[in-house]
């Protein structure tokens, strides 16, 4: 829609470069491992890993096996989202699945909710870093919150600006700050580790009769499956980048296999370590976990604890930001956003304009903190989400059984995704009906609006071409020469 009023610069591009004008594969296996590992991994394994404990009723037998199971379910969907990314490595994930196999409405709604889901995320994750980075100042004063939101605004910025201009430099962030988490968790885990070897009777009695305990009803146990795959979400952020990802057929399901089987192990190794050193009931009174076992097991570094959670959030944070960024490019190329976000810096073949776009809406969610209240509720829109992405694998193997696939899922497992889907989406509006599914069903619903008039009818205003070629030229970008999703037609 309106590229060809938009191409002046791609003749100066080529005749400086010689290369085309699209993004380039620059993603590893390595850096695809830390893109996976430093998205799932936030602040929830150090802060509050209590919700799976507390719907289990304590049980600590149930709490480990819901935990695992979660691990499990999250490779399922995982390895479902590996073939569709082989078959289509595009930019944008699930959106260009589910373009692909269901058509231009369903992706319009899913890009259209993403765009207040995700940035509202990272909204989140800015003011939890600045809460964490602010409150050692403090001490147990409350930091005003002026100062949080400058500092989230400030720290959201640094990361927009910075994956902007160089992929390189992003991956190189996210390497860093995932390292710097998983050391710190294996501090955690190898200390549990160490002290139930000792075998000391307080540290082995809770794992001895792990099932003694009442057991949840099923209800309990829904809502225990909730709070887990919630702490393993963002295992489907690979795909958002397959298009930059080198080899693409053979690193993302190699990422995906050696990525969520990690994080499994860890997680399960710092739930073990929590419970060695407290008991159940501690964890669950616990504001921050992690705190509260380094002051019992490492009390003289326990202020190594605070940090390595603003490191996390930090590195889920530049992660998420780099995959929504995608998101906004894929959008653009399909005509879903305006034409001026599928451009990319003449310089750096980076999508600036995607990333200023999707960095300026986490920044309006910011101001307000009502805003990502309401967020709150769209929940079992990433579930939607997921099973309508597992649903267009089904459909696209009926219905183009020629599709290249150079790595292919076993296809009940994409049939028990769809159906752990519907059950996660139906489950909380039926257990618990609020009138905020309904507002948020409603802006879901509300793409329409916009769907119709300047998708389907493709209602233009000449203004925009104008305001569009001025911008171009300020950010120094240009269209992409081809359209990766042309090469898969």
């Amino acid at each position: 829609m309106g590229k060809g009023k938009h191409d002046y610069l791609k003749e100066e591009v080529r005749g400086n470069e010689n290369d085309r004008m699209q993004l380039k594969r620059t993603i590893g296996y390595f850096h695809g491992v830390n893109f996976i590992i430093g998205t799932i991994v936030g602040a929830g394994i150090f802060v509050s890993p209590t919700g799976v404990l507390k719907y289990s009723l304590l049980n600590v037998g149930v709490a480990l096996s819901i935990w695992t199971a979660c691990g499990v379910i999250s490779l399922m969907g995982a390895l479902c989202y590996a073939e569709l990314g082989t078959a289509l490595p595009l930019s944008g994930g699930e959106y260009n699945h589910i373009k692909r196999a269901l058509g231009s409405l369903p992706a319009f709604i899913f890009i259209w909710t993403a765009m207040f889901t995700k940035p509202a995320s990272n909204a989140t994750r800015a003011l939890l870093f600045a809460e964490y980075a602010t409150q050692p100042f403090y001490g147990v004063c409350p930091a005003p919150e002026l100062l949080k939101k400058c500092l989230a605004l400030t720290v959201l910025w640094s990361l927009g600006i910075l994956n902007g201009r160089s992929v390189k430099m992003a991956t190189w962030v996210q390497t860093v700050f995932t390292v710097l988490k998983m050391m710190a968790l294996s501090v955690i885990g190898i200390g549990g580790i160490v002290l139930l070897v000792k075998g000391r009777k307080e540290n082995l009695v809770r794992f001895e009769n792990a099932f003694s305990s009442e057991i949840p009803d099923a209800l309990q146990i829904a809502e225990a499956f909730f709070q887990g795959l919630y702490a393993y979400g963002g295992w489907w952020s690979l795909n958002h980048m397959a298009e930059e990802m080198i080899n693409p057929s053979r690193n993302i399901p190699l990422t995906v296999m050696t990525a969520l089987p990690a994080v499994t192990l860890f997680y399960l190794l710092v739930n073990i370590s929590y419970l060695t050193v407290l008991t159940p009931k501690e964890i669950v009174s616990s504001v921050a976990v992690a705190v509260t076992w380094a002051d019992r097991v490492i009390p003289s570094i326990a202020w190594v604890i605070p940090l390595s959670v603003a490191a996390s959030i930090f590195g889920a944070l530049n992660s998420s930001m780099f995959t929504l960024g995608r998101l906004s490019y894929a959008g653009s190329q399909s005509g879903h956003l305006p034409v001026l976000i599928s451009m990319l810096n003449i310089h750096y073949w980076t999508p600036a304009p995607a990333m200023i776009f999707s960095t300026i809406i986490a920044s309006v969610f910011i101001i307000p903190a009502d805003l990502i209240t309401l967020t709150n509720y769209f929940g079992f829109s990433v579930w939607f989400m997921i099973g309508l992405t597992c649903a267009s694998l089904i459909v696209l193997r009926y219905r183009e059984p020629t599709l290249q696939r150079p790595y292919k899922v076993f296809l009940p497992v994409a049939f028990a995704m769809v159906a752990v889907s519907l059950f996660l989406v139906l489950a909380p509006i039926v257990w618990a009906p609020k009138m905020q599914y309904i507002y948020a069903l409603l802006l879901m619903l509300g793409g329409l609006l916009v769907y119709l008039p300047f998708v389907h009818f493709k209602l233009h205003f000449d203004f925009v071409d104008k305001i569009t070629c001025y911008l171009q030229l300020l950010l120094e970008v240009s269209p992409a020469d081809v359209s990766a999703e042309d090469k898969y037609e």
